[in-house]
């Protein structure tokens, strides 16, 4: 098979996999090499669904011996089946590159022959992207969870951002439908790039200048609606993947029916709008201290698909609101529906000099 027909089956088969925003790095060209990113990050172009197509998102190869319920490649699915080669792979992104294409590789892989085989040709792409051919663009890795500590810190010096999904919510989730992974050692991997990360910046702030190691941090994604988890039981371990492992995002994809998908699958996509949910309540999470019980309760474990969290929190406390924005706190401020970030540091600022209307 030539490069262009496993071009077809590689990158259709890279779309089920959202974790690849890249923003968030910074690495300055030094005139000799090939491209650079911005601190802002190199997102150019959108889909309607907002997911980045300004990088080059392919596998490495669709080939994998696991045989996760939920997943188009698994070893049992009869799909059309294809490898690169790395050589292919580095050839592939630097041609892209220089006719304006891309600005970045985003490269995953099926699991080929064990995890760290797998992990050695992904390593090995970035190796030969950035030492021979000193490419300055931005490149996300897919890390394989029972890959070696070795392979994992050879792919955090290489790439800006690498990423281990936790594939299912919960434990008894990923037992259930991909018995051959382990949140555990998801987990994990995830701790070992999360040292990486930490040593790096505990260098620079003694002033001295360790190996750049992932600098766009590291995020995951967990598919939603392929069981009866709960909301709630979804946002629980995002809010503690945020708080042990410190990741930049954590990524959340509707299920969709696969072709001859498994008796324990449900037979429609979840819906799109509980997606857009779950990434609201994230976004509380993450930026306005919000926790996982302001948003859901034990009575209701699902988050309202009528309105948007925030709104549907301030529907359920109604003695708390309207407030008065002179005198509410930060805290306060942020729970209200229709003011966001800025808006609320302006009326912090506003309050100082006088009252406001």
């Amino acid at each position: 098979m030539d490069v262009s027909g496993k071009l077809a089956i590689l990158a259709d088969a890279a779309k089920y996999d959202a974790s690849c925003a890249s923003s968030g790095a910074k690495r300055a060209g030094n005139g000799k090499g090939l491209g650079h990113s911005t601190g802002n990050g190199i997102c150019h172009s959108y889909t309607p669904d907002g997911r980045c197509v300004s990088l080059l998102k392919i596998l490495l190869t669709n080939v994998c011996i696991y045989d996760c319920i939920y997943c188009v490649n698994r070893v049992s699915s009869d799909v059309p089946r294809a490898r690169f080669t790395v050589a292919e792979v580095v050839t592939m992104t630097l041609d892209f590159y220089r006719r304006n294409y891309i600005e970045g590789l985003f490269l995953s892989s099926g699991v080929m022959q064990t995890p760290d085989y797998t992990m050695e040709q992904l390593v090995g792409v970035a190796r030969q992207l950035r030492e021979t051919h000193h490419f300055g663009g931005y490149i996300h890795l897919k890390a394989m969870p029972d890959a070696s500590p070795l392979l994992l810190a050879a792919a955090g010096r290489y790439a800006d951002r690498v990423s281990v999904n936790i594939e299912l919510p919960t434990p008894a989730d990923l037992h259930r439908l991909a018995p051959d992974k382990s949140q555990t050692t998801i987990v994990g991997a995830m701790t070992e790039l999360r040292a990486g990360i930490d040593a790096a910046k505990a260098g620079k702030r003694d002033r001295r200048r360790p190996p750049a190691f992932a600098p766009a941090g590291q995020s995951t994604q967990m598919i939603v609606g392929a069981t009866q988890t709960t909301d709630s039981a979804i946002l629980s371990t995002a809010s503690e993947l945020y708080e042990r492992q410190r990741l930049r995002r954590v990524y959340y994809s509707a299920y969709s029916p696969i072709p001859k998908s498994d008796a324990y699958l449900p037979a429609k996509a979840a819906p799109l709008v509980r997606e857009h949910r779950l990434y609201q309540a994230d976004w509380l999470l993450r930026f306005y201290g919000f926790s996982v019980d302001e948003l859901t309760t034990r009575e209701e474990p699902n988050l309202d698909m009528r309105v948007d969290p925030k709104t549907a929190r301030a529907v359920g406390h109604p003695s708390q609101f309207p407030v008065d924005i002179n005198t509410a706190t930060r805290e306060m401020l942020l729970r209200t529906p229709g003011l966001g970030q800025r808006s609320v540091e302006r009326i912090l600022r506003a309050r100082r000099l006088g009252t406001l209307c």
